[in-house]
């Protein structure tokens, strides 16, 4: 089952589906949208909606369920998953195409959560991520474990963030894996600009 900016099954190193109508300006219909009026109400007078808003938006919306409310720098990250001006911002379109992805990973997660505990396990997470088209080291799972659990679980926010970070890191390795052989070089200040920005 594959969910918006993750491949398919089968998809190997490299997840596809990035693509997407950036931010801006407002499009013919985009008021009769369902999530415009909660956007508008959330991003106030710039239009924008920047981390802290998104912070509230996502805690008010109740996307989290019965999960603890997403951190500032899960938000934060979002952001820079989608901010294709590089504005520290989300326009109404990057800001739908968030709303589309975070829905995906929910149902993800919880069809994953098999203890309906709230949180996954190493070997939950291991299964989601081969289902989300990774193919990971046993190592590599459990260093994303280690990052991502309190006492070997992992909550729904630090799922989304590790989430995130694989997506992120995955498109920067692709953009530079042109053979798509799963080897890279990179100089230490084009590794360093890939790894920060997210």
């Amino acid at each position: 089952m594959a969910f918006p900016g993750q491949p398919a099954p089968g998809g190997g190193f490299y997840p596809g589906g990035y693509g997407g109508a950036p931010g801006g300006p407002a499009f013919p219909g985009q008021a009769q949208d369902p999530l415009y009026g909660y956007f508008v109400a959330v991003a106030g007078q710039d239009g924008q909606i920047d981390a802290d808003e998104l912070q509230r938006c996502l805690t008010q919306s109740g996307i989290a369920g019965a999960y603890k409310p997403f951190n500032l720098e899960t938000c934060r990250l979002m952001i820079s998953m989608l901010d294709r001006d590089m504005s520290g911002t989300l326009g109404f379109n990057e800001f739908k195409e968030l709303w589309a992805v975070v829905n995906g990973w929910k149902q993800h997660f919880v069809s994953f959560d098999n203890d309906s505990s709230g949180t996954v396990d190493r070997q939950e997470l291991e299964k989601a991520l081969m289902n989300m088209g990774f193919r990971l080291s046993p190592q590599a799972v459990t260093a994303i474990t280690r990052r991502y659990s309190t006492r070997g679980k992992i909550t729904f926010d630090d799922y989304i963030a590790c989430c995130v970070k694989l997506r992120a890191l995955t498109e920067c390795f692709r953009r530079r894996d042109t053979s798509q052989q799963g080897f890279v070089n990179f100089q230490y200040d084009d590794f360093i600009q890939c790894v920060m920005s997210i």
